[in-house]
């Protein structure tokens, strides 16, 4: 047994416990990471990323059967799957291999193996070279979720996978059935409906997609039925059953439906990593299987502060990698300011994709503001029908009293790549007049962001 000592210690290696133990060193704090997988994370390995170049694949297949459009003939495309994956995995190996470079070079110390706390500011860090003990003046708890099981519906890696079977698949299933229809489950439905796959989706909720405004899950719903999937909303399994080969199953709800597939995807939300923590030998208090932690990330145990996934919603990467900074910035005296959770923009990465920053139109009427809606189609917007992507819109919603931006909400081509600015604009606290007054450049589609503010005043110049 070792036995060292640390001004912080991380424990988890994904987008908030990496990015919290690079800040700390860059402020002197002599620091350790403990990850037991892969550094990087879920985010990097097996989720954000990995993910991303699976659709960007499925975007280059979707041109090339659309050449034709551009005036450009070409023979019909065919997918090689497993270079599809391959080309996946290796974007993840180079992104891990980046961390482990950014670690070093920030002079962390990483552990490769399984943390618990014991109390008194000790660790115990079990490794394939021994236990070390460890001591730490703070420690940083970023350990992340896993995919929620559903009862009955174990992952077999055969007829039932998680993201991460979703991830590598050997072939593409003829039949695939997914329940839940949340970011993950649209951005998987969308994948491999793309690479020929009858797709169907199953959701509880009254409407995919169901944190977004009502506006986009509605858009997001008409277009990936015209791509061909079929779509359950208000519905549950009721029962299942794999027989000659294929899995049966009997949905009910809004719509009852049987059901047959030979793969099905389970994509119902995520867990808490808390277990075997030695959260028992602490005062970390647990809300629906979550750390609670205050505005400055601090549990009810001194020193000892939780962020990310683990630390409850929203469950994204960025939030994550924020709450990292925040966290090892006010533990060194700086001047800090709580994360704001209506300010983290949100992206689904579907086709079409969604983003949004904010407050839904149903959100901000609920809160009693009295608001003003603007909205302008990608179809009245001249770069967009160059890139033949006119489909969706941008929706902005301000108060009216004030002129501040409540909130952004954009479907179509890219749009993922657009809402930073609105990102930006809620940060700075920028009203409807600074808004109007920017110059955006043309021909571009973000062009439409700046008539979906003008049209919340009756002021849009191209529709």
């Amino acid at each position: 047994m070792t036995n060292q000592t640390f001004d912080l210690v991380v424990i988890g290696g994904g987008p908030g416990g990496y990015v919290a133990a690079i800040r700390a060193s860059q402020l002197g704090m002599k620091t350790a990471v403990v990850e037991k997988a892969e550094l990087g994370g879920i985010c990097l390995n097996w989720g954000c990323l990995p993910t991303k170049a699976l659709l960007r694949s499925a975007d280059v297949l979707r041109l090339v059967k659309n050449a034709d459009d551009f005036g450009i003939r070409v023979a019909a495309p065919q997918v090689n799957i497993d270079k599809v994956v391959q080309r996946s995995r290796d974007v993840s190996a180079k992104l891990q291999r980046g961390v482990a470079g950014l670690l070093k070079k920030n002079k962390v110390t990483v552990f490769q193996g399984v943390a618990q706390l014991l109390g008194q500011s000790q660790l115990s860090v079990q490794t394939a070279q021994g236990e070390h003990k460890l001591t730490a003046k703070h420690i940083i708890l970023a350990t992340g979720a896993r995919a929620r099981a559903i009862p009955n519906m174990q992952v077999d890696g055969q007829h039932f996978w998680s993201y991460r079977e979703a991830l590598v698949p050997k072939s593409i299933p003829k039949r695939m059935v997914v329940i839940g229809a949340g970011a993950i489950g649209i951005e998987f439905a969308c994948f491999y409906q793309s690479m020929g796959a009858q797709v169907s989706v199953v959701e509880l909720s009254d409407r995919i997609l169901p944190q977004e405004d009502i506006e986009i899950s509605n858009t997001v719903a008409k277009s990936l039925k015209q791509d061909g999937i079929h779509i359950y909303t208000g519905c549950k399994v009721a029962e299942h059953q794999v027989k000659n080969g294929e899995v049966q199953l009997r949905i009910e709800g809004a719509q009852a439906k049987s059901l047959s597939a030979d793969v099905v995807l389970l994509a119902v939300g995520i867990s808490a990593n808390t277990e075997n923590l030695g959260l028992e030998k602490t005062k970390i208090a647990l809300d629906r299987g979550h750390i609670v932690t205050d505005e400055f990330c601090r549990t009810a145990e001194a020193n000892v502060y939780a962020i990310g996934d683990v630390a409850g919603p929203p469950w994204l990467a960025h939030k994550a990698s924020h709450e990292g900074v925040l966290c090892v910035e006010k533990i060194m005296g700086l001047t800090v300011h709580p994360l704001q959770a209506n300010k983290v923009p949100a992206c689904t990465y579907s086709h079409p994709q969604v983003a949004s920053v904010g407050y839904s139109e149903a959100k901000a009427k609920a809160l009693g503001k009295k608001i003003r809606v603007g909205k302008f189609p990608f179809v009245a917007n001249g770069k967009a029908l160059a890139m033949n992507s006119s489909e969706g819109f941008v929706k902005v919603i301000f108060d009216d009293a004030s002129g501040e931006l409540l909130g952004a909400h954009l479907v179509g081509d890219e749009v993922t790549e657009m809402i930073n600015g609105f990102a930006i604009a809620q940060e700075l606290e920028t009203t409807e007049q600074e808004l109007m007054q920017t110059i955006l450049p043309h021909p571009t589609m973000s062009e439409a962001m700046h008539e979906a503010v003008l049209a919340a005043y009756e002021r849009a110049l191209h529709q």
